[in-house]
């Protein structure tokens, strides 16, 4: 006794689905990738913005290691 199961799942074209359309695929690969690379960017020139160097003006060279030296 074979029994044969017609159950045919129907695929219904998703325009949304990436998978279904090269071009699309690209475009949206292309797009993640440099709005990635922009915000990995952004984010190490405000990190280098917020870590930039302080200005001391207390510190003082010795009289020695000045470019006009001054000895005892």
């Amino acid at each position: 006794m074979d029994i044969q199961h017609n159950n045919h799942e129907i695929e219904i074209d998703n325009p949304n689905d990436i998978e279904h359309s090269k071009p699309s695929k690209s475009r949206f690969l292309f797009l993640l990738s440099f709005f990635g690379f922009f915000i990995f960017a952004w984010a190490g020139c405000y990190n280098l913005y917020e870590h930039k160097y302080q200005k001391n003006d207390k510190i003082t060279a010795p009289d020695n290691t000045l470019y006009d030296p001054k000895y005892k």
